[in-house]
């Protein structure tokens, strides 16, 4: 069975309101339903050839495999053969861990920043996890009081089912890692905005904030940048900063401290000095 996918408008209001979407892809299906989300995990059972590019690695897929995303690391999907059936499932962590036992996400190794995302199955693994996944196909559709817990099982089982698997081996360097390393870096830039409440506060926002997060030495993240941008690190984010700064003064009313705040700034004389350094004006007569 297909199911038929909705608009990505219809399938984003879903994972606003559920924290959770299952979804079959056959190879009647073109290509793969795309989600501009930011904050929501994958998994995805994969039958068929194809080539996954995530951070400055190149994972090439064949027959049976699993895969686990990362709202904290862009990844794209390539399908290489016309013969391919996928099931999906995308949910945030808030979904999974209702649970206070459960540990974040971002600490299991299938999540984690520069932890293993693609597992090779055999049949009978691929067979058992699809069954799983089927179950949960189920439950999304059912009216069952306590489906959101059963779901969350489930993916709980599957992630048990991987920690006993062996990695894919199949990694190769990517033919321009330096490229691939910028334009992850641009792409974890740019997913922390626009800023849309003044509570919120960016989490990275320095050179070694963001090699932290991709796990590699902040030096190699440098050079990796100004080789393919011709800009230094630091300048990307500081340029990205201040545009930010420029938008909310200009079409919000929040007060300078909460823009300030907002944007990562632990003073607003802070955020006022950096402002003027960086555009000339202060954030008052901007805004005036």
């Amino acid at each position: 069975m297909c199911i038929i996918l909705k608009s990505a408008a219809e399938l984003d209001v879903n994972l606003k309101l559920k924290g959770f979407k299952i979804y079959e892809v056959a190879d009647t299906v073109v290509g793969l339903p795309e989600y501009s989300r930011k904050d929501f995990y994958k998994i995805c059972l994969h039958y068929g050839d194809s080539t996954v590019h995530y951070a400055d690695k190149t994972i090439a897929l064949h027959g049976y495999s699993l895969f686990f995303g990362t709202p904290h690391i862009p990844y794209s999907w390539h399908l290489a053969s016309s013969q391919h059936n996928s099931f999906t499932c995308i949910f945030t962590e808030g979904f999974l861990n209702n649970n206070e036992r459960l540990k974040s996400l971002q600490e299991s190794a299938l999540f984690k920043i520069g932890g293993t995302p693609v597992f090779s199955l055999n049949e009978t693994s691929y067979l058992f996890v699809q069954s799983i996944l089927r179950k949960m196909q189920e439950e999304q559709e059912s009216n069952y009081q306590f489906k959101d817990e059963l779901i969350r099982n489930y993916i709980n089982l599957i992630i048990h089912e991987a920690h006993k698997l062996q990695p894919s081996e199949s990694y190769t360097s990517s033919p321009n890692a330096s490229s691939r390393i910028a334009g992850l870096f641009l792409e974890l830039l740019e997913r922390q905005f626009p800023i849309d409440n003044p509570r919120q506060s960016l989490e990275v926002r320095n050179p070694q904030d963001f090699a932290t997060r991709l796990n590699i030495h902040v030096n190699h993240l440098n050079r990796a940048v100004r080789q393919t941008t011709g800009k230094t690190t630091k300048d990307h984010i500081t340029d990205r900063i201040a545009a930010e700064a420029k938008a909310l003064l200009q079409h919000t009313d929040w007060n300078v401290a909460d823009i300030a705040y907002a944007l990562g700034f632990e003073y607003p004389t802070y955020f006022n000095n950096f402002f003027k350094r960086v555009t000339g004006a202060t954030p008052n007569s901007l805004r005036k």
